[in-house]
């Protein structure tokens, strides 16, 4: 077995899941959402987690053709030791612990942002990186949306994406729902849509509308299965698995840093020229700070 096999039994569920009884639904999104936890736990500590009974679980497994519950849980537990070298680690994290209980405290947290990142480089393959950037770069329109916390992820992939890609649009740009902003999207346009749990009303409103309109969508998330009813024709899938209450976006951000330096590249000398252009601008109108040398005086 490999990790081939998870990702078969991802499929499997992903293709089945709206057939599902109600709790059954509910382990296939975790086992989805979270393959590495459900490759850790056991039985119980995955039924609590999803607030499930272990029969559940046993049910699926049986539904999927497996004689057991373990027999499922194999494939995803040979796929995180074939993904993670559990000697590795780099000696100045180890070094943090050193320096007390913050200096552990600390050392786990950077441990797990690096993780994070790693896990979300790793699910972000050349093929669907190159068709993010054709998507993007095809498009008569390509807008951006988010909300809340997201909404500063879009915010700055626009700020430095539309000077590569002058017909990205950042929605919505003011108070009120990105939906008022899409009233001429049409077939030729993209909508690259992020969100995370609780996933925002509005964004999924954008999502339904934008595929009513025939309007191709690129959805960042940390599940395909945000809502009823949304089929992204481009899935990106991140890590958000934070230490603290709220998702991590280090995951996120990483991956739209990476369409950033692929939209970059392709948008060529034109693209080099509007980037000059905006610095100049900038500068101009005393954007950024200088530094005021002091005036010799005149012996």
């Amino acid at each position: 077995m490999s990790s081939n096999q998870r990702n078969e039994i991802c499929k499997q569920l992903l293709r089945e899941v709206d057939s599902l009884p109600p709790r059954l639904q509910l382990a296939a999104k975790y086992i989805i959402d979270h393959a590495n936890d459900f490759g850790l736990d056991t039985i119980r500590v995955t039924a609590d987690k999803i607030g499930i009974s272990a029969n559940s679980l046993v049910r699926l497994a049986n539904h999927l053709g497996f004689a057991s519950y373990e027999d499922l849980r194999e494939p995803f537990r040979i796929s995180l030791v074939e993904q993670y070298d559990t000697a590795g680690g780099d000696s100045w994290i180890d070094r943090l612990s050193d320096s007390g209980e913050f200096g552990k405290s600390h050392a786990r947290t950077v441990r797990n942002e690096i993780d994070i990142v790693k896990q979300s480089l790793r699910l972000l393959s050349v093929e669907k990186t190159e068709t993010a950037v054709n998507m993007l770069k095809g498009a008569r329109s390509a807008y951006v949306t988010a909300t809340r916390a997201s909404y500063a992820l879009a915010y700055y992939f626009h700020y430095v994406g539309r000077m590569a890609l002058p017909n990205l649009h950042l929605i919505p740009r003011h108070m009120g729902s990105p939906v008022d902003e899409m009233i001429s999207v049409g077939e030729e346009d993209v909508l690259l849509a992020i969100t995370f749990p609780p996933y925002s009303a509005d964004t999924i409103s954008a999502l339904r509308l934008a595929k009513r309109n025939g309007t191709r969508v690129i959805l960042i998330s940390d599940s395909e299965l945000i809502a009823p009813n949304i089929d992204a024709d481009l899935f990106l899938k991140v890590s958000l698995n934070s230490l603290h209450h709220f998702s991590c976006f280090s995951g996120a951000m990483v991956v739209l840093e990476c369409l950033l330096y692929h939209l970059v590249g392709r948008g060529g000398d034109e693209a080099q020229a509007r980037i000059a252009s905006y610095e100049a601008l900038r500068e101009d109108f005393g954007a950024y700070w200088q530094a005021k040398l002091p005036k010799l005086r005149k012996k």
